[in-house]
């Protein structure tokens, strides 16, 4: 009967040790993924039509903050410019002057019309024509440490065209987007 028992508890002792390792390889591997997402990438939802035709409201985006230096045509995610994290695609880097002009939506940087058909865009694209207080004048030059953006959609888009928005530091670069994860029949790699 004794040795009954010893073959029992030697079974239930292989059983905790096993569900103790399981819980640790589990624990590992959460810490890993939480680590990942929260250093490496994050997951956006945009939220809103200012990107359209490129994304919609309810796509999920991979967002890397590790990715160099931002060129022209890069999709980052700006936060603690509005009160929500914004969409906009880099037009323009520091020391580069942007123009605008509102009665053909043409957008200079450098005095060389911008080929918006490389971002999926129409050329001479409208350009909201606000005379308003709220619009910056143009032309102008970014400040080093700061990116000029703006949204594809631009007659809703609120982006560095506005005083609300103006150049976005760097700083407040949340990451740039590389990857669409859903709606899954658009998934992929982006720019």
């Amino acid at each position: 009967m004794k040795e009954v028992n010893r073959i029992h508890s030697r079974k239930a002792g292989k059983r905790v040790c096993s569900c103790f390792d399981w819980v640790e390889e589990i624990a590992v591997a959460v810490t890993i993924v939480v680590l990942v997402f929260t250093f490496l990438f994050r997951v956006v939802t945009v939220n809103g039509i200012s990107m359209l035709p490129n994304f919609t409201g309810g796509d999920r985006l991979l967002v890397t903050n590790i990715h160099g230096d931002l060129q022209q045509g890069d999709v980052v995610v700006a936060v603690n410019v509005l009160e929500e994290p914004i969409i906009k695609r880099v037009i323009a880097t520091e020391n580069q002057t942007v123009d605008i002009d509102f009665d053909t939506g043409t957008v200079y940087v450098d005095g060389q019309p911008l080929d918006e058909t490389q971002f999926g865009l129409e050329n001479g694209i409208t350009v909201k024509v606000n005379t308003s207080e709220e619009m910056i004048s143009f032309p102008q030059t970014v400040p080093p440490g700061c990116v000029f953006v703006l949204g594809d959609n631009r007659l809703v888009s609120e982006d560095s065209r506005y005083m609300a928005v103006g150049m976005i530091s760097t700083d407040n670069i949340l990451g740039k987007v590389f990857f669409r994860i859903y709606p899954f029949d658009q998934m992929g790699v982006i720019g």
